[in-house]
């Protein structure tokens, strides 16, 4: 693995590569609270079939940096977006696959939608992640709304004062309600919560749930992206969507109707015993994903369907 830099207009953004230049390139994209650990035991076996992976930092996180010091970012989803596109832009990569979930699925799923001659395929895990902004004020039932209480919790200033004093232990307590099968150490989180210590991790984040909900603006700069995306643009790339059966953040159900967002071949597949941080709890599923969406972005389309495994 090198760690690499790559500068944009706004960050310089860090990421891990490995594999042949020459290989298929398959980015990687990390969700909230995680960093690109959470792809190790899927990076392994593809490195062996040839391909070039590629896991960047997520704005906020670990060596990732705004190129203005002191600046505070945006993490609104156009953003996330956004940064995707600069770093393919940046690496001249023309052709990719993208994994993502949570956050990363989000740019993963944003950049497939408006720039889809870009990406060959996507496995996306947790369905479609682009936010329809217009209807955050519509509630959910309570129980999701439960779910969600750190993002309520974000909105108040005793949430950001949280997040900077605890957040080592309030991260840690999200893995553990999002993923209860996953068997995770301490040594294991902590390779990954260093990536928390980043100088812009606690702003990102709360602007990121903030404007979700309409209750903090967005950067001008992003503001087309954002009308585009308010349209809830279809996917017309091949994609495999995976779910975790037992999701604490964003139970399958949550994707069940998915599907009316994808115009190409488009399998949902639901792994029974593992959560929203299904990278970590079973890379295999992942992988599998991704090989079969390959054929199928070679292959042509095939009729949308629905599984568990």
């Amino acid at each position: 693995m090198q760690m690499k830099y790559c500068k944009t207009a706004e960050l310089e953004i860090a990421y891990e590569e490995r594999g042949s230049s020459d290989g298929f390139p398959v980015i990687f994209l990390h969700g909230f609270p995680d960093d690109p650990r959470t792809w190790d035991g899927v990076v392994e076996p593809l490195l062996k079939m040839g391909f070039r992976t590629i896991a960047p930092y997520l704005r906020g996180y670990g060596q990732t940096r705004f190129l203005k010091e002191g600046f505070v970012g945006s993490g609104q989803q156009a953003a996330l977006g956004k940064d995707l596109l600069d770093l393919m832009d940046g690496l001249h990569l023309k052709d990719v696959g993208l994994v993502g979930y949570d956050w990363g699925g989000r740019a993963a799923c944003i950049v497939a939608a408006l720039w889809p001659e870009r990406v060959r395929w996507l496995v996306s895990i947790g369905g479609y992640h682009i936010q329809n902004i217009a209807n955050a004020h519509v509630p959910s039932h309570p129980e999701q709304e439960l779910r969600f209480w750190y993002q309520w919790y974000f909105g108040a200033e005793r949430g950001v004062l949280g997040l900077k004093k605890n957040r080592y232990e309030l991260c840690k307590l999200l893995w553990k309600l999002w993923s209860p099968n996953l068997d995770f150490t301490d040594e294991e989180y902590d390779r990954t919560a260093k990536s928390f210590d980043n100088a812009s991790f606690v702003d990102v984040v709360i602007h990121c749930y903030r404007h979700r909900y309409r209750t903090a603006p967005g950067a001008a700069e992003f503001e087309e992206i954002e009308q585009r995306l308010a349209e809830l643009p279809k996917i017309p790339v091949p994609t495999v969507v995976l779910h975790g059966g037992t999701d604490g953040c964003k139970p399958p159900d949550d994707s069940q109707s998915h599907d009316k967002f994808f115009t190409s071949f488009y399998e949902r597949r639901i792994v029974k015993q593992a959560g929203h941080i299904l990278s970590r709890e079973d890379p295999g599923t992942v992988l599998k994903a991704i090989l079969d969406v390959s054929a199928a972005g070679v292959g042509g389309q095939r009729p949308a369907t629905s599984a568990r495994v």
